[in-house]
């Protein structure tokens, strides 16, 4: 046992230390705050980008706009899945989806209630029927060759929220057009 090992024992709680409660305290008068300056002062903080008055970290790098596929909320994570995964599954099997692949230890349950992409690494020995959200070139081809077809799950899309711009100098005709929605938004 090392000191650093040691801990407070389980549903044990220390008093809080209460502060600015006479001099005989011992954290009496400045309260632990020190003398003086922002720190001190009631409200007093100190932004976390505060470099001490010199340019700040953030505004010293580049700017970048927009919020891409490189932002973590809103990026679409795929679970992966290879040609040669397919041969866990018996001959006698002529489909296979995502719930299947779940079945099959090939993913997590949560993965197989996300995205999913088909690589081609690795070689399909049988005509299977495959579902999933994307397929990559190589696994396409090598599928169809293997007599076999895809089953491209629809993304689901929202339509646009943000209002279209009317240009005010086009004609009447153009500014009423009515604009065209895929089949996937109709639904």
């Amino acid at each position: 046992m090392k000191l650093s090992d040691l801990r407070p024992a389980p549903g044990s709680r220390v008093d809080e230390k209460r502060v600015g409660r006479g001099h005989g305290s011992g954290r009496g008068k400045t309260a632990g705050r020190g003398t003086k300056g922002q720190k001190a002062r009631t409200g007093g903080k100190v932004h976390r980008a505060f470099n001490g008055g010199q340019t700040r970290l953030s505004k010293r790098l580049g700017f970048r706009r927009g919020i891409g596929n490189s932002n973590t909320a809103f990026r679409d994570n795929y679970a992966i899945v290879n040609l040669s995964d397919f041969e866990l599954f018996e001959t006698s099997v002529t489909e296979v989806k995502p719930e299947d692949l779940v079945t099959a230890g090939l993913m997590t349950p949560a993965k197989g209630r996300g995205l999913v992409k088909v690589l081609g690494d690795g070689e399909l020995d049988r005509a299977l029927t495959i579902h999933a959200h994307k397929v990559s070139a190589s696994a396409r081809t090598k599928i169809e060759a293997a007599g076999g077809r895809i089953e491209i799950i629809p993304v689901r899309t929202y339509e646009q929220t943000k209002r279209k711009k009317v240009d005010k100098n086009a004609p009447a005709s153009q500014a009423t057009e009515a604009v065209p929605t895929t089949p996937q938004q109709e639904s």
